[in-house]
């Protein structure tokens, strides 16, 4: 979807000024809201592209003013709502007003380091040939979906080449929807500068992307 969280290629947010020797975790309250938003994730109630359509949704205003782990936590309350496992009464109030809803599985502390080194893959078998090979002039689908899309806005009707295939993946568009899978290939797409910037571009670079193939049309 088109929101605050696509913010590629815009201009006036200022420059990026990174912060020398940065903690992992500014405040203690950043360290608990990353660990509700694994825990919850753990459980099996929404995907990892369902939980990330859920902090884009936020409205512009709030995302643009919110921290990081305010971002999750915003988008954690509203799963929570969602998915019938709190009530904003609840969130409001902060505790439980009514029997807990059961949830598939519960993440124990003890279990939580192999879980995390065992991550989620996403790679699934392919059921059919890759359309595209390294080297293929591909451009990119020019459309502005409702939901939520891997596909940035600057990278949308651009010509690019592909540089590595990467196999088959879980396709967040209808993942995050609760659609299914649909697993998709995967390419590394290279695109000039200038094609995605124009004429002011810096001369000679370029960015590689990670597009699935329905993003993706012959050139």
């Amino acid at each position: 979807m088109n929101g605050a969280q696509d913010l590629g290629g815009q201009h006036g947010f200022g420059a990026i000024a990174p912060e020398v020797d940065e903690p992992l975790f500014h405040a203690a309250w950043e360290k608990r809201a990353l660990a509700l938003t694994l825990a919850m994730g753990a459980t099996g109630s929404w995907s990892i592209d369902t939980s990330r359509h859920a902090r884009e949704r936020m409205p512009p205003a709030d995302y643009l003013s919110s921290s990081y782990y305010e971002i999750w936590i915003a988008g954690l309350e509203r799963l929570l709502v969602e998915q019938g496992l709190a009530t904003a009464e609840e969130i409001a109030a902060g505790r439980v007003l009514a029997p807990a809803k059961p949830v598939k599985r519960v993440l124990a502390a003890a279990d939580v380091p192999a879980v995390l080194a065992r991550g989620g893959p996403t790679e699934r078998p392919a059921t059919k040939p890759a359309r595209f090979s390294v080297g293929d002039a591909v451009v990119t689908r020019l459309a502005n979906p409702h939901g939520h899309t891997r596909l940035p806005r600057y990278l949308r009707g651009r010509p690019g080449v592909i540089e590595r295939v990467q196999g088959v993946h879980v396709y967040p568009d209808t993942n995050a929807h609760g659609a299914g899978e649909a697993p998709a290939w995967l390419y590394a797409v290279r695109f000039a500068a200038e094609d995605l910037w124009g004429a002011d571009a810096e001369p000679a670079t370029a960015i590689v992307a990670d597009l699935f193939e329905p993003y993706l049309r012959p050139r």
